[in-house]
């Protein structure tokens, strides 16, 4: 997981992100992916559509938007990490964020979320406001929530970032 860590923070400073909340659709932007808000049904949260040299990135609109924060960051893992396991007519390559995905099960999609995470919650920048912050393990959670807030994630996915990172 080092190496994904570090395909991340590469990608933030040359796309000259060094501010949280990271701007995913401007990562994407640079990498040259469109990202499209679209009705994708209950069970889907996002698809990676690959023809060639072009991408897009579906997310369901109908989500948080941290939740799409954070789809849009698992698609360009998967961008970044892997050349897509299902092709659907011509040649395009599909990855589709599902329940499957968020159940932690496949490698790919252990991988897109650990990347996802490390792009929108940078180590070095999770590091510092967790020094910078004094939380108190009385108050019901609200200085874990002001944290994800400023990282523009859910608390259960800062959560599990600081578990990982301190």
């Amino acid at each position: 997981m080092a190496d994904i860590e570090s395909q991340a923070k590469q990608l933030l400073a040359r796309a000259g992100v060094d501010a949280v909340p990271v701007p995913v659709e401007r990562v994407a932007d640079y990498l040259g992916i469109k990202v499209e808000m679209s009705d994708l049904g209950e069970d889907c949260s996002g698809v990676l559509v690959r023809e060639g040299d072009r991408a897009v990135i579906g997310v369901n609109w109908a989500h948080h938007s941290n939740r799409q924060r954070f789809t849009i960051a698992h698609e360009i893992g998967h961008f970044v990490l892997h050349e897509g396991e299902t092709y659907v007519d011509k040649g395009f390559s599909v990855n589709f964020r599902d329940l499957e995905s968020g159940s932690g099960k496949k490698r790919e999609e252990i991988q897109a979320n650990a990347f996802a995470a490390a792009l929108l919650m940078p180590a070095d920048m999770v590091k510092s406001a967790f020094k910078t912050h004094r939380f108190d393990l009385a108050d019901d959670g609200d200085d874990l929530r002001a944290l994800a807030e400023k990282f523009g994630v859910s608390a259960q996915a800062m959560a599990i970032r600081l578990k990982d990172v301190l």
